[in-house]
């Protein structure tokens, strides 16, 4: 596999580092200016439907169809990340309400470009502690930066906050959920909750830590819900206020606005409240896509901002739709001779949708169409 290079860090000791390709951002970098690039991808759901879809003859699992029209954007980023909404608790594989997916599902996903996975969200307890514990293992084994869920105190403590340096600057990523479905957190294991004194305490943990930049991945809100709660402005007031410099939110499976503010420095911060499902085989109005958030943060003279962000739009075709084997994953800007009658009409229902909802609530952020790469 072909993957980004970056270090990640655990907080008080190095882990190993990952090889990968050389971006623009360094290629733009000066001998003292530095930038990295971030994507951000919302809710990797794995439902009966998809389990369904991805069985070969063969009796494994291929995911590659459905991320293959997004990898090129993934890519070309320096840090990947998504939200893991599922376990790898091996099998019997299963949907909704206890997700436990193929290894393959996380392959895939990583080989399409993700390289830091988050873990904490309600489902990460759905099948105990062999979910948490195997889901840990497998992506260990496959090399892929995770945070959220841990074996032990001993770990989180060694691993949590995740630093990584790329590029000359160091960036720290938070993690968090509300609850996990009820499900207790079988010991000896640990979940990041929704703790103000623990996040408190992680955030000064990153700040001791040298990081230039703080991000928080809560897993937050209410579902189906168009707009921010009460709820989740108060906790972006307060995570912002404590040292984060940006919120990239999950958990409603459908878009939430994303907003650019000014603190009293002039320095901007991004909250995104919700990027939705990024694949899942949920269909109803909102639920069916989902958007990608890109930013630049650039290092100059010591002083690390954000220099550009912008999103892009997509939806997911489903083979009941499509008549194609394989769930897909269609950027906005994707021309639609891939695409037959009802899958254009269902993708123009979904941008139609949200488009309106972004336009009006959105604050500081422009859309991009993500096009076809040139053969």
């Amino acid at each position: 596999m072909h993957r980004r290079r970056f270090l990640a860090l655990s907080a008080l000791s190095a882990l190993p580092a990952m090889t990968a390709r050389t971006t623009h951002a360094q290629e733009a970098e000066s001998e003292d200016t530095h930038q990295v690039t971030l994507l951000f991808a919302g809710d990797l759901m794995q439902h009966d439907g998809q389990i369904k879809a991805a069985r070969t003859a063969a009796g494994g699992y291929d995911y590659s169809d459905v991320f293959a029209r997004v990898a090129t954007e993934i890519k070309r980023h320096d840090i990947a990340v998504a939200n893991f909404e599922a376990t790898l608790a091996g099998p019997p594989y299963k949907g909704y309400p206890n997700f436990s997916a193929p290894d393959e599902y996380m392959r895939a996903a990583v080989d399409a470009g993700f390289n830091v996975l988050l873990t904490a969200n309600n489902h990460c307890c759905d099948m105990r502690g062999k979910g948490l514990r195997r889901t840990i293992e497998q992506m260990d084994e496959y090399r892929v930066q995770h945070l959220g869920t841990y074996r032990n105190l001993e770990e989180r403590q060694r691993k949590y906050p995740l630093l990584i340096d790329c590029n000359n600057i160091r960036i720290a990523l938070l993690n968090f959920t509300y609850g996990t479905n009820g499900m207790p957190i079988p010991a000896p294991f640990l979940v990041n909750m929704e703790d103000s004194r623990q996040i408190a305490k992680d955030i000064a943990a990153a700040q001791e830590n040298g990081a230039d930049a703080i991000i928080a991945f809560p897993h937050w809100g209410i579902e189906y819900a168009l707009l921010p709660s009460a709820e989740q402005r108060k906790r972006a007031a307060w995570l912002l206020e404590k040292g984060v410099h940006h919120i990239i939110g999950s958990h409603p499976h459908v878009v939430q606005p994303f907003e650019v503010t000014a603190d009293e420095n002039g320095a901007p911060h991004l909250t995104v409240y919700s990027l939705g499902n990024y694949v899942s085989n949920m269909y109803r109005p909102h639920t069916d896509g989902g958007a990608m958030v890109s930013m630049t943060l650039t290092k100059k003279a010591g002083t690390t901002t954000m220099t550009a962000c912008d999103y892009s739009l997509f939806w997911v075709s489903r083979p009941v739709n499509s008549g194609q084997k394989n769930f897909r994953i269609y950027p906005a800007g994707w021309p639609t001779d891939e695409m037959n009658d009802a899958e254009l009409a269902l993708r123009e229902r979904y941008l139609s949708l949200t488009r309106p909802i972004l336009a009006e609530h959105n604050i500081g952020i422009a859309e991009r169409l993500v096009e076809k790469p040139a053969a």
